[in-house]
């Protein structure tokens, strides 16, 4: 799976935007205006997402490719390298898992009104 591939999944998510506020090095997607993943530009093999406490330190333990992001919340971003053995379901679901990390902390009226954000779940 190559990043642009990613970028494209992302943007097919509910109510996703995307920007670059950090710089033209990095471009972050979002949910309604709360960050669920950052490409960085310079960097094509890697990206970052948000995930749970407890499964990111199981998915760093299990699998060499993901590590605490570097300048991010070590306890809820991970960095995916996209150069090891990673599957493209497990790269997708970890996505999906950010997404809906983000997701569960926005106002229940946001979500109530807007059914498609429960749907990625």
């Amino acid at each position: 799976m190559d990043i642009e591939t990613i970028r494209n999944y992302c943007l097919s998510l509910p109510y996703t935007s995307e920007d670059m506020p950090f710089g033209d090095e990095y471009l972050i997607l979002r949910v309604y205006g709360k960050i669920f993943a950052c490409i960085g530009l310079e960097m094509p093999d890697y990206f970052v997402v948000k995930c749970d406490s407890d499964y990111a330190i199981e998915l760093r333990d299990r699998y060499s490719e993901i590590v605490p992001a570097w300048h991010w919340n070590k306890k809820y971003w991970n960095q995916i390298s996209l150069c090891g053995s990673l599957s493209d379901e497990l790269i997708i679901s970890l996505v999906r898992h950010s997404y809906a990390e983000v997701v569960k902390k926005l106002p229940r009226r946001v979500v109530y009104e807007n059914p498609l954000l429960s749907t990625v779940y």
